[in-house]
């Protein structure tokens, strides 16, 4: 019997997978493909996250020109910003894991049964697996992982594309993080949700452009996405020309957390480590996952303790009380996103990302305290107009509850 199973092989189960294996536990990881089939999607980060982990080395690009567009200008951001090598970071885990005895097996996990020292997870195939432990890394769309229903679940979408243009599609050497302006949509497109221009300059005359909805119920279509994208490309004079590679995203953004007193512990988009207010999560598995590993070591060290107290142990080391307050500000940061007309989300940006660099960037990496995080928030409400104050007052009264969770969680 094995100490802990994880199933999933993207980036949250390869990594955990690595650092379950670094502790000297017994790991055995499940996953539908190949561990080392090509991840389909590009994940960015900012430079001085991976430089507090020692991570810088499997950066691929690096911009220091990054900047922000909205209708009244452009918001020069003053902080690094990179594009993980996806296949190196692949690469490190499957191999930290394969030095750690980690071994995997393809197929899909479609029973569980709890007994009082163990987990057994059957699979389509009928083979069984046993684990002390079971986490499940296998994303947002995880039928082992119990949590509450959301009756409207908001979704972040995009489609992007790598390849060559007529003329370059941003400057060279520059990232751009969002350009909302909306001077290519029709006036009647302008009272859609509005979307935003992902994009950076790869080198060698390639470009990364993707058009992104921050969050919408229900969810902006891809078909929309690459309507606009190719739409605001031609209304710079801007054509494709070669395409080397198409990305599409689909995610909920306010996904209820899990169920903390069950026995299958989550990770990833399972344990609902989205953040609510801007879609990051690659960093919040690289910084939360090796804590989370040696909770579990920990727990599953002790004679004493069973199964179900180690879940136990593993979620609380995951989402720490401070956590889940901070969650719930985020979710209430997201509702006012999605209630603020355009002009109104313009001004918001504009004033959030004029916030000293540490409080706009502790907001969006979740690595602030709570206190920290509220006093950023003062601090962008006092710099905002009029009328973004007037909808953040207002949504005190619509969606107080959620501050109501940050102040009793």
């Amino acid at each position: 019997m094995q100490d802990v199973l994880v199933i999933g092989a993207g980036p949250a189960g390869l990594s955990l997978a690595a650092a379950l294996g670094e502790t000297g536990l017994a790991v055995q990881g499940l996953a539908l493909d190949d561990p080392a089939h090509p991840w389909p999607n590009t994940y960015g980060i900012w430079v001085d996250e991976l430089e507090d982990l020692g991570l810088v080395r499997f950066l691929e690009h690096r911009w220091k020109d990054c900047v922000v567009h909205v209708n009244s200008g452009m918001v020069p951001l003053h902080r690094e910003y990179g594009l993980l090598d996806r296949n190196q970071l692949q690469a490190h885990w499957l191999t930290q894991a394969e030095k750690h005895q980690v071994t995997w097996h393809q197929g899909k996990a479609n029973h569980i049964e709890h007994f009082a020292t163990h987990t057994q997870v059957t699979t389509a195939a009928g083979e069984t697996f046993t684990a002390r432990l079971v986490v499940d890394a296998t994303g947002h769309q995880s039928s082992l992982v119990k949590r509450a229903v959301a009756p409207e679940l908001a979704f972040q979408a995009a489609y992007g594309i790598i390849g060559r243009f007529s003329e370059p599609p941003t400057h060279p050497q520059q990232m751009v993080l969002m350009d909302f302006r909306d001077d290519y949509l029709t006036p009647a497109q302008r009272h859609e949700p509005p979307t935003f221009l992902y994009s950076m300059d790869l080198g060698d005359g390639l470009y990364f452009v993707e058009e992104t909805s921050l969050a919408h119920y229900p969810a902006v279509s891809l078909e929309t996405l690459n309507q606009r994208l190719h739409q605001r490309l031609r209304h710079r004079g801007i054509e494709v020309k070669d395409i080397h590679h198409v990305e599409r995203c689909l995610f909920p953004m306010n996904q209820p957390l899990p169920d903390f007193a069950q026995r299958v512990v989550g990770f990833g988009g399972a344990a609902s480590m989205v953040h609510p207010a801007s879609g990051y999560m690659i960093g919040a598995l690289l910084r939360r996952g090796p804590g989370l590993a040696k909770a579990i070591a920990l727990a599953l060290d002790s004679p004493q303790c069973t199964p179900a107290l180690a879940a136990s142990q593993a979620w609380q080391a995951l989402w720490p009380a401070d956590r889940v307050r901070k969650h719930y500000l985020y979710l209430f940061g997201l509702e006012n996103l999605m209630a603020f007309n355009t002009p109104q989300l313009h001004q918001f940006f504009a004033a959030f990302f004029s916030l000293p660099t540490d409080d706009w960037a502790g907001f969006l990496a979740d690595s602030k305290a709570l206190p920290e995080v509220v006093q950023a928030m003062i601090g962008l409400f006092g710099r905002a107009p009029n009328s973004v104050r007037l909808g953040l007052m207002r949504s005190v009264f619509t969606h107080g509850h959620l501050l109501g969770r940050t102040l009793m969680s």
